[in-house]
């Protein structure tokens, strides 16, 4: 018998990034952003984000990265999204940032305006740019409504 821990897991989830089959790597970026610590595996995830085969990946691993509900997830869709080369792309993780269900609620707003100020002054220019560009809206919104 075999015991997989979770550092033989997350060599598992890297050597499926590199799988032929959009399913098979669209399963890795979620198991990937799943992982305790992303840094470890930022850069494959950066990689699965701007997947050039299939947006089906980018979907995928962007959608789970996002569900962790915390900054460093949110930061790799931003940094991916800051140099996606192809337009279906950025749209694909434009999506997934503008349609996240969880920030429709008041206390995900909040999470989010906290975590896009955080990443406002972020050590990439990128991300920092990104945080801006939904930021401003969302703030001029809240205005708005409370206005």
């Amino acid at each position: 018998m075999t015991s997989t821990g979770p550092g033989q897991e997350l060599t598992a989830a890297m050597k499926d990034a590199d799988s032929p089959s959009w399913s098979v790597r669209a399963a890795a970026g979620r198991r990937l952003a799943a992982a305790a610590e992303v840094g470890d595996v930022s850069e494959v995830l950066h990689r699965l984000l701007l997947d050039a085969q299939d947006t089906g990946v980018t979907q995928e691993t962007a959608e789970a990265l996002l569900a962790r509900a915390d900054t460093e997830g949110l930061r790799i869709v931003l940094a991916a999204l800051s140099c996606a080369a192809h337009t279906w792309t950025s749209d694909q993780l434009s999506a997934a940032v503008d349609c996240d269900p969880e920030w429709m609620t008041d206390s995900g707003e909040r999470r989010l305006i906290q975590q896009l100020q955080e990443l406002t002054t972020d050590d990439d220019a990128g991300v920092r740019s990104e945080a801006e560009r939904l930021l401003k809206p969302i703030l001029q919104h809240r205005q708005i409504r409370q206005g």
